[in-house]
C-alpha cells in the first residue's frame, strides 16, 4: 500500500512540475546604446542564459526579442542583470509568461486588468525595469502600493497589457 501511495504521489508531483509558472517571452528596450557593439554586448550577456532559446534585435529601437526554453522558472530579475553587467539599462521590459506565472507571491498587480488567456502580456514597472523618468512618474500614481517604494529586488510589480 505504501508503494503505490508513493508512485501516485510521484507521479502528480512529476505532472503538475509541468504546469510550473514560467516566462515564454520577454522584450527588453534598452537604453544607453550607441552603436551596434553596445547591441552585441547585451546579446551576449543575454546569450548566457542556459534558458534563452534565441534573442532578435531591432536595432531601430534597441529592443531584445528573447525567447524562453519551455519549463524555466526565470523572473525578470535575471534580465536585469544581465543588461546590466553589459553596462547597461532596461528602459522598458513587457513579459509574456503563462497565466499561472502572475499567482506567485513575487508578483504584485498594480493595475486591475485581468485576463483569461493561457498567456498573458505585463510590464514591470520597479524601479531598474523602467527608466528613472517613467519610474519618478509611476512612483506618484502608485503611492498607495506599500510594497512599491520599498524597491525590494525580489517583488515585481507588473502591470498587465492583456
Amino acid at each position: 500500500m505504501k508503494t503505490i501511495y508513493i508512485l501516485i504521489t510521484s507521479m502528480v508531483l512529476m505532472f503538475s512540475l509541468k504546469s510550473n509558472a514560467q516566462i515564454v517571452k520577454a522584450e527588453i528596450r534598452a537604453t544607453g546604446l550607441t552603436c551596434s557593439m553596445c547591441s552585441n554586448a547585451i546579446n551576449k550577456q543575454l546569450k548566457t542564459v542556459p534558458e534563452v532559446v534565441n534573442v532578435e534585435i531591432d536595432l531601430n529601437s534597441n529592443t531584445f526579442t528573447v525567447t524562453l526554453k519551455e519549463g524555466n522558472e526565470l523572473s525578470p530579475k535575471i534580465f536585469k542583470e544581465k543588461v546590466e553587467k553589459a553596462g547597461f539599462f532596461i528602459g522598458s521590459l513587457v513579459v509574456t509568461a503563462k497565466s499561472n506565472t502572475i499567482t506567485q507571491s513575487s508578483y504584485i498587480m498594480v493595475n486591475d486588468k485581468k485576463s483569461n488567456a493561457s498567456e498573458i502580456q505585463f510590464q514591470v514597472v520597479d524601479k531598474g525595469y523602467v527608466t528613472e523618468k517613467e519610474f519618478k512618474k509611476l512612483s506618484k500614481s502608485y503611492k498607495n502600493i506599500d510594497t512599491y517604494a520599498s524597491n525590494n529586488e525580489d517583488d515585481f510589480h507588473i502591470k498587465m497589457i492583456n
